[in-house]
């Protein structure tokens, strides 16, 4: 199983469709919401949504989405990476709800090599994120850097520090 790419690996204008897709449920929606203190009615209160709201129901917490799609996206992009150095822009166009399937998919804007060490580069992306119906919910740019072949290979190859199983 591919898990990130190596700075080499990656070409403008390509895109990577991530698999498997999310359905949220309510359970998760909440518990996120308990683990981050986002006490906000829209997203816990079905009887404060449902009366008082446009969306006439429980909306998911935005911040949920876009963990999601993140995580996602990181055997496809961020699984080698050295560091996510920035989250350019974070829009959420359009709400999720309790039981949509959120799938994602990145697409290269940019590579740049450092100028400072040649064993790693900068990886400018872009990521949407999508329900079961194609309704786009999500977009965030962000930019990682990543390792070259090189920095990989020096640092003990593909899975460095995993250990080989020993007879008893």
């Amino acid at each position: 199983m591919r898990f990130g790419r190596t700075f080499e690996e990656f070409e403008v204008g390509a895109v990577y469709k991530h698999w498997p897709g999310k359905t949220v449920t309510e359970y998760d929606d909440h518990l996120f919401c308990l683990l981050t203190m986002n006490h906000h009615p829209l997203h816990l209160d079905a009887n404060y949504a449902g009366k008082t709201t446009d969306f006439g129901k429980n909306v998911v917490v935005g911040n949920y989405v876009y963990s999601l799609l993140l995580g996602m996206s990181v055997p496809d992009v961020s699984g080698k990476a050295i560091a996510n150095l920035e989250v350019e822009s974070l829009r959420h166009v359009a709400p999720t709800f309790h039981g949509d399937t959120l799938y994602g998919e990145t697409t290269v804007l940019a590579t740049t090599p450092s100028r400072s060490k040649s064993d790693r580069g900068v990886v400018y992306v872009e990521t949407k994120g999508y329900t079961q119906d194609g309704t786009v919910v999500c977009v965030f740019r962000r930019k990682v850097m990543v390792p070259t072949k090189t920095y990989i290979d020096e640092r003990g190859g593909e899975q460095p520090g995993r250990p080989e199983p020993r007879e008893t």
